[in-house]
């Protein structure tokens, strides 16, 4: 491999690893990804602008991933705004039962 090419492939790694995926964000130096428990949001992101929670039922999913379609299970679903200002996107992070499921990236705030 020529040194252009080593070079190249170094800044490309190091680009892949500070760039968050895109089902994630940021709070400050943190990630927050999906699967996170609501607890870590509020401690690097602090208090969202505003929260909407609904309830909803799903089939049962069991510990291998299998789908039950007899048995029914309750959730709470809260969608939680962030709001970091005219500079910054506005992120929508959907929780199932506390846990991150979902992160949408909206518009600049305000």
């Amino acid at each position: 491999m020529t040194s252009k090419s080593l070079r190249v492939a170094v800044a490309t790694a190091l680009v892949l690893l500070v760039v968050a995926p895109a089902h994630a964000f940021r709070c400050g130096t943190r990630i927050i990804t999906r699967g996170d428990p609501a607890e870590k949001i509020l401690r690097f992101c602090g208090e969202p602008t505003s929260v909407q929670t609904r309830l909803s039922q799903r089939a049962f999913v069991d510990r291998f991933g299998r789908v039950v379609p007899t048995l029914v299970e309750d959730i709470v679903i809260e969608e939680w705004t962030f709001n970091l200002g005219p500079h910054y996107l506005v992120r929508v992070v959907r929780l199932e039962n506390g846990y991150v499921a979902d992160i949408k990236h909206l518009g600049y705030g305000f």
